[in-house]
């Protein structure tokens, strides 16, 4: 099975900047699997190359491959129903018309919560004005912004429009959190990475790393972006805002991976779809897999996205039932439940700086590529 276009693409968008560097992994059926790195790992201070093992901030790939799968864990076990009000569980979120928004709302964007909110800002005025020295990235910093998105009005009617949203996945975390009665990442590292065996899988944990005078191992991880504000390279640190001034532990983002830990959660999640493993009940995760049918013509399923008709970054080859994700980072995920075929795409596309949509042109290509030399 040649790869040899797939292969030049990858090399074209290094030398084009596209990215500095990725890792692109592709697996089907229980025969095929290709992993390769491209690239450099990071452009500054100076150039080292990319590993096939680099470990990436995923961005929001944390809502599906964290904070999706952990809800379906409370699902599966009677902790947490889809269709609960969000309000049971939070009182004060039911200001403002609120009330009335589920779960399933949260998990499909369609909850009319805005996409998102620069709360970083609020919180570093909240340190500033107040006095409160070390406040950003602390528990009460991340008490502070949920105070936040309670009392956030809608943008839309609750289930009449799909509109993604960073909110609905922070809230999310915050359920988990308090239904379980664990932190997010504590959570997620004790019911699904551990289990699977992950070992480059996990949020880093700001505070923890504050209190213990630590610094982030950056040997393998590949760096994000010059910060303006952060006045640094990000690295090992959580390059969105939000989840920074949250502690680097949050629902929407914060995650940092490799392609084979994605893999594995792939494999143990599309064999439950099957019905030959364990992880998650098939009825759930095929309910979590199929378009939600709330707003009609929107794309979403529950915490993953699906092709749209045209344009989709899946490109053109991926069948209608097929589920992924894209990370700001510059990291993306399709599996083609169909094809029993997945392709994962790691890049840090947004260091030295984010100014560089060329990724968004790339995919589509290069799922192309991938599909066609598949056969």
């Amino acid at each position: 099975m040649g790869f040899e276009l797939v292969e030049e693409a990858m090399h074209q968008a290094v030398a084009q900047g596209v990215f500095p560097g990725a890792v692109l992994l592709v697996r089907a059926g229980e025969s095929f699997f290709y992993l390769r790195a491209f690239g450099y790992r990071s452009l500054l201070p100076e150039r080292t190359p990319m590993h096939e093992d680099t470990i990436f901030d995923v961005a929001s790939l944390t809502k599906p491959l964290a904070t999706t799968v952990a809800v379906m864990l409370l699902v599966k076990e009677g902790k947490l129903r889809l269709d609960d009000r969000v309000s049971r569980f939070f009182p004060n979120f039911g200001v403002h018309g609120k009330g009335y928004i589920t779960f399933r709302q949260l998990l499909s964007h369609c909850s009319g919560l805005p996409a998102s909110k620069p709360y970083y800002k609020e919180v570093l005025a909240e340190e500033q004005r107040r006095g409160r020295v070390n406040f950003l990235g602390t528990s009460a910093a991340k008490a502070f912004v949920y105070q936040r998105i309670e009392r956030e009005r809608t943008e839309a009617e609750p289930g009449t429009r799909a509109l993604y949203s960073d909110l609905g996945f922070m809230l999310l975390g915050a359920a988990v959190e308090q239904l379980s009665g664990m932190t997010l990442d504590r959570f997620c590292q004790d019911r699904i990475f551990r289990p699977l065996g992950l070992r480059t899988t996990g949020f880093v944990d700001l505070a923890l790393l504050r209190a213990r005078r630590l610094e982030p191992v950056t040997e393998w991880i590949a760096p994000t972006e010059q910060c303006p504000w952060r006045k640094k390279i990000l690295w090992g640190e959580v390059h969105d805002d939000n989840a920074y001034a949250m502690g680097g532990v949050a629902g929407h983002a914060g995650l940092f991976s490799s392609a084979r830990d994605i893999d594995t959660i792939l494999c143990r999640l599309e064999e439950s779809y099957y019905n030959v493993g364990r992880m998650i009940p098939q009825r759930l995760i095929r309910e979590f897999w199929t378009r939600d049918p709330t707003v009609p013509d929107s794309t979403w399923c529950l915490g993953w996205d699906s092709p749209s008709p045209q344009g989709s970054s899946a490109g053109r080859y991926f069948s209608p039932n097929s589920v992924g994700h894209l990370g700001f980072t510059g990291c993306s995920v399709w599996v083609d439940l169909d094809r029993h075929c997945h392709v994962i795409l790691l890049s840090n596309r947004v260091h030295p700086y984010r100014d560089n949509d060329g990724i968004k042109a790339f995919r589509p290509y290069l799922h192309d590529l991938v599909r066609e030399a598949l056969g």
